[in-house]
């Protein structure tokens, strides 16, 4: 396959990737150095415990001062989802919506090269960015190792593919929504709602009751909704990772066949 269209247009986002991976990566290593001060200080854990609905949408579960807690608190159950979710919402919104809106990609479609090809370079490049603010994290999080914060290895991978999946089921669904509809601005705005759900949904599963029956519709409980920071990623949720991006995807070819390309 041809990948002429899916470096343009990692070369035209670099800037923007580099950014968001040094400042979620500068954020992480703040996180995993404050770790040995906050280690032993129980008056962290009571304070959650008293007030247990409100740690959970801030996606404080269990005990904040191991090492799985610490992280899970503080970066994966809401920042680093945050960043990844915008530099791939923001791409998937702009990868066909945004290029039509600014009458490039008839340009791109006027090339010797077919539909199909240039949306699937299009997914290509979604899924290269979709990694970088989770490796950053994983690099900042194995630098912790060094100052008392060693979770397990298993748990770090399984979280950081979870974190990357997520953003590339967002940026599908974002991708999916600008063919359908052409529209930039509707695709991050269905892109971010669902999300915001998502979140609350991950967030209140484990202290809201009618919420937790709707846990299992939250990609963000698939990525870090389940202590995956210290069990790992779940064969389960990398299974509707996979078959929510191929619907995605399947949907954003259909509709990039009969969009009107300008």
């Amino acid at each position: 396959m041809r990948t002429d269209f899916a470096r343009l247009d990692l070369r035209l986002r670099r800037r923007g990737s580099w950014a968001y991976s040094l400042g979620i990566g500068a954020y992480a290593l703040l996180i995993v150095l404050l770790y040995p001060a906050f280690k032993h200080d129980t008056s962290l854990d009571q304070l959650m415990r008293g007030n247990p609905t409100m740690a959970a949408l801030f996606g404080v579960s269990g005990s904040l001062t191991s090492p799985a807690g610490w992280l899970n608190a503080n970066l994966y159950a809401n920042i680093v989802p945050l960043f990844a979710l915008l530099v791939t919402i923001g791409y998937g919104a702009a990868a066909v919506a945004g290029d039509n809106g600014d009458e490039r990609l008839g340009l791109l479609a006027a090339l010797p090269v077919s539909r199909h090809s240039l949306l699937a370079q299009k997914l290509l490049a979604l899924g290269v960015l979709s990694l970088p603010v989770a490796v950053a994290t994983l690099a900042a999080d194995v630098v912790g190792r060094f100052y008392q914060l060693r979770p397990s290895w298993q748990g770090l991978v399984g979280v950081t593919a979870g974190v990357a999946l997520t953003a590339m089921v967002f940026g599908c669904l974002a991708l999916a929504t600008g063919c359908l509809t052409n529209s930039r601005g509707t695709a991050i705005g269905v892109s971010s709602a669902v999300a915001a759900a998502s979140y609350v949904i991950s967030s209140l599963s484990g202290s809201v009751v009618w919420v937790h029956h709707l846990r299992l519709l939250s990609p963000l409980y698939w990525a870090v909704g389940q202590n995956q920071v210290e069990n790992g990623l779940p064969m389960s949720s990398l299974i509707a990772f996979i078959a929510t991006a191929a619907v995605l995807s399947g949907i954003a070819f259909w509709a990039f066949d009969r969009l009107d390309l300008r």
